[in-house]
């Protein structure tokens, strides 16, 4: 069989788009989203420990729209990747394998993960009075 003819995979084009696969997508998107926010993170922590004028800088920045967007991010890839790795952790003991039960579960997760970023926001909102 020469090169060309091989059989080819299929491509994402083909696949109907299911719950199972976008959980998949987002918790490894989320992973790396999580992995960049660390280096907002660590920025943060070097500008606090450098003095009040770094400081300043940087929560002028995160008090921003572009900042508030990022931190929001970061909160919610947070609480989604939370979630979603409790449910592979309950799926290791054998719980929600069922295709029912998978696709409840991934929409829990997913509508679970807004309620948590929306609740640690208003949290942060009433406590001090925003970012």
């Amino acid at each position: 069989m020469s090169a060309n003819a091989r059989p080819l995979s299929p491509h994402i084009q083909i696949y109907r788009w299911q719950v199972q696969m976008v959980t998949s997508i987002l918790h490894r998107a989320t992973g790396i989203a999580l992995a960049a926010g660390t280096l907002l993170l660590l920025a943060m922590l070097l500008a606090l420990a450098a003095g009040p004028e770094a400081w300043s800088g940087l929560a002028a920045f995160a008090r921003s729209w572009i900042g508030l967007l990022l931190l929001v991010g970061w909160s919610w890839a947070l609480s989604y990747h939370l979630l979603n790795g409790v449910r592979h952790l309950l799926q290791d003991v054998g719980w929600g394998f069922a295709i029912a039960q998978f696709v409840r579960n991934g929409f829990l997760v997913s509508i679970g993960s807004v309620v948590l970023t929306a609740l640690l926001w208003l949290c942060a909102w009433l406590k001090w009075g925003g970012a």
